[in-house]
């Protein structure tokens, strides 16, 4: 006849067991959690600005981005046209350049808490003859190394229809075009949603455009600026390429995001040389890159994003400022940069109504000038 195992022996069998199961479930969850070296990775769809495909392409970004977990699928698009024109149930994310666009975004949607990843501030990339131009023509100024220019006295300039040749000192450029900032379309492109912006808080007594009464006002004046432009990019891209391309003789004042001059600087490359120059507008607005989360993937990248320690490092790299100014400050120094270590004149764009209501107002002008 059997006989049962002594009792000892069933206690000892009974807690191996059971610490085999732990054991089982603790390196279930491990590995679900990513752990043991390998990350699920789950895609993640979005639209963003042009100015950030870059970035989202740059395969340092691209390997870090998937060791979190992440295969990031970005569509380029207008901030605008993010906020009006596409259905945002189908994507993950939606990373517009501007805050009136993230903010409406937000309301149509009722999404998740957005996340400011970094901001650049609207500058106008230049030459040293230009600025010396313009310097003596109360336009612009220089101190500690970096150069401002007086958005009010070049309205002023804008609404006296001055040419280039009528200025003091115009040799350095004699040529009879009118005294214009380029920009984008600012029926498409963020960055002239931007310098429309700052443009109608300084024509509106420095306040920010807060009526239809008010924008009405000033419209004659911003239409004008982008009027006289003449043919004008849809993408912030182009502008800039001609900048660097095709130099002073096309276009000698082109409205920017910073980021763009210090991340083509830092690539030491050669297209930015000796003689050009950034003017920081006074006041000017920032571009705050908003990231809007539509779904809970959106949202942890929406984190990663402003959290990782690398990827802040490469935003950084990109020109844009993050929170941490000092390391932005330290990047710009090692590449023999100028730029201020804080944006302290700053003004915030109007509402997104109001905004849009002075751009349609602007593309009728477009139209009735066919």
């Amino acid at each position: 006849m059997a006989t049962n195992a002594p009792s000892g022996s069933r206690r000892v069998l009974a807690l191996a067991v059971a610490a085999l199961l732990v054991v089982g479930v603790a390196a279930a969850i491990y590995v679900a959690a990513g752990g043991g070296g390998k990350q699920k990775v789950v895609t993640v769809t979005g639209l963003s600005g042009s100015e950030k495909l870059p970035f989202f392409q740059d395969k340092r970004v691209v390997s870090r981005l998937h060791s979190l977990g992440f295969d990031v699928q970005t569509e380029p698009a207008g901030s605008r046209e993010i906020a009006t024109k596409f259905d945002l149930t189908k994507y993950d994310f939606a990373f517009p350049a501007g805050l009136p666009a993230a903010q409406q975004i937000k309301d149509r949607f009722k999404t998740l808490p957005p996340y400011s990843v970094f901001y650049t501030p609207m500058v106008i990339a230049s030459f040293k003859p230009i600025a010396g131009i313009l310097a003596a023509n109360g336009m612009a100024a220089r101190e500690n190394g970096v150069y401002t220019f007086d958005v009010a006295r070049y309205l002023q300039a804008v609404a006296e229809n001055k040419h280039w040749q009528q200025l003091k000192r115009s040799r350095a450029y004699p040529v009879d075009k009118s005294v214009v900032v380029t920009s984008t379309d600012v029926r498409t492109s963020n960055s002239a949603a931007m310098y429309l912006s700052l443009a109608s808080y300084v024509a509106n007594d420095d306040n920010i455009v807060q009526s239809r009464a008010q924008a009405d006002a000033s419209l004659p004046l911003m239409t004008q600026l982008f009027l006289k432009q003449g043919f004008v990019s849809s993408t912030s891209e182009q502008p800039f390429v001609d900048y660097l391309t095709i130099g002073i003789g096309k276009s000698p004042l082109v409205m920017i995001y910073e980021a763009q001059f210090v991340a083509r600087a830092a690539q030491d490359d050669g297209s930015i040389r000796p003689d050009m120059v950034l003017l920081y507008p006074q006041p000017t607005v920032l571009s705050k890159h908003t990231f809007v989360p539509l779904t809970p993937s959106g949202d942890r990248l929406g984190k990663a994003l402003t959290t990782d320690k690398r990827l802040e490092e490469l935003e950084i790299e990109y020109g844009f400022r993050t929170a941490d100014a000092k390391a932005f400050h330290e990047f710009t120094r090692s590449h023999g940069m100028q730029a201020p270590d804080s944006i302290v004149n700053t003004v915030d764009p109007p509402s997104f109504e109001i905004l849009e209501y002075m751009i349609r107002k602007i593309d009728r002008a477009y139209k009735t000038q066919r």
